[in-house]
């Protein structure tokens, strides 16, 4: 008897993606599913501080515009959507999202709302329960920054969206859950996988990994770009998921770029720290397990995925506030442009002296883009650039120091 397939796409990579990628694995080819992944860490911090101003903002406003352009023919094929855009609000991003079904004329529509990631009321509680928040690079705790925090979300896994895909949702909107999880969610719910099936919850969770950035795995994310042919409409992922967990990762025919097993490599070794455990709150998954093999033009077959039990804590993503920062720009053109953008810089730096202020080194930022800042102290300085865009900026506790720099 055949495998059961179903078949998932990933139509945004974050907060800003082109609009297009969802609109076209829609239009060009069969999907049972459309993720839209809008969260990453940052996204989460600019979110709060939007949210701070505006009770009705901290969601991501594009999928709303997204979705008066989608779901008419969404809800025709049958194609459910699971994203990532309620940020840190997704009670506002939900009546967005029913004010969208209304205006359509749309009947029927369930919307479900993933929600419990976010902890800020609750980390007194918590760490006097004995939870150190310790972080995860340095090892040190937050006592030094636990009363300036301003957002902690933990990311969830797969488990709300399961529910809510057995509850009948059209539309999944969630806070911050691990990227995988948007993808692993509707495998769990389809096949029926045990939450003890590790080897299938790791298999879903790589296939997630592989397409959480759109198209980062069909080309976008290549060293060897000049043979991807037609980026500007370069396909974006589709997961063809079997329920025994192996599955293929391809795009829809006719479409730019390329699935292959480079293209897919480059995007397995994104964000990666021990590949033999790689830690999500449904799964703990051995990526050295993986093995992947050329499945025709533009498909890439994945098998033999192992996992183990998932810990039993999970990541936290906090911000805290941390003063104030300006940053301005000047280009500077013709011969000795770097030169004489050196000379501004000391100009600038001179005269907020004179005004009486002074920043310390470490608060204070110089970029010269054109003479090989991105590689600074790797690749020499070129001897002559025609022009120069001069960088500079400053940080301070105080807003009124931050202020006087950019008069």
């Amino acid at each position: 008897m055949q495998n059961k397939i179903i078949r998932i796409a990933n139509g945004q990579g974050f907060w800003g993606d082109s609009i297009l990628g969802p609109v076209r694995l829609l239009r060009e080819g069969p999907i049972d599913y459309l993720t839209l992944d809008y969260l990453a860490e940052v996204t989460m911090s600019i979110m709060q501080k939007l949210k701070s101003r505006n009770a009705q903002a901290g969601y991501a406003t594009d999928f709303i515009k997204l979705l008066q352009r989608i779901l008419p023919e969404a809800q025709e094929k049958g194609v459910r959507i699971i994203a990532s855009a309620g940020g840190v609000n997704a009670q506002a991003c939900l009546e967005a999202a029913g004010d969208v079904v209304q205006s359509l004329g749309l009947s029927g529509v369930k919307i479900a709302t993933i929600t419990g990631d976010d902890i800020l009321h609750r980390l007194d509680e918590l760490q006097a329960s004995g939870e150190k928040f310790l972080n995860m690079d340095t090892g040190a705790a937050w006592t030094d920054v636990h009363d300036k925090v301003t957002s902690a979300n933990v990311y969830l896994g797969a488990a709300g969206i399961v529910e809510a895909l057995n509850q009948g949702a059209d539309i999944v909107i969630c806070g911050r859950v691990t990227d995988p999880a948007l993808v692993l969610g509707p495998m769990i719910h389809e096949f029926g996988w045990s939450f003890n099936d590790y080897n299938k919850l790791a298999a879903g969770t790589v296939a997630g990994h592989i397409v959480e950035c759109g198209a980062q795995c069909t080309g976008a994310n290549y060293t060897n770009w000049r043979k991807i042919k037609d980026f500007a409409m370069i396909g974006y992922p589709v997961i063809e998921m079997q329920s025994d967990g192996e599955f293929v990762i391809t795009k829809h025919p006719n479409t730019g770029g390329e699935v292959s097993t480079e293209s897919v490599i480059s995007q397995l070794m994104y964000e990666m720290g021990d590949p033999q455990n790689y830690i999500t709150p449904d799964v703990v998954v051995d990526f050295t397990t993986v093995h992947l093999a050329g499945a025709g033009t533009d498909r890439v077959q994945i098998s033999g995925v192992q996992g183990k039990e998932a810990t039993p804590f999970l990541k936290v993503s906090a911000s805290y506030s941390n003063g104030y920062k300006a940053v301005g720009q000047l280009t500077i053109a013709g011969p000795d442009a770097l030169e004489k953008a050196k000379i501004c810089a000391e100009i600038i730096w001179k005269r907020l002296e004179y005004d009486g202020l002074n920043f310390a080194p470490e608060n204070k930022l110089v970029e010269f883009l054109g003479a090989a800042v991105c590689h600074a102290g790797i690749a020499p300085e070129p001897e002559q650039s025609d022009e120069i865009v001069l960088r500079i900026g400053v940080k301070d506790t105080e807003k009124s120091r931050v202020d006087r720099f950019g008069m």
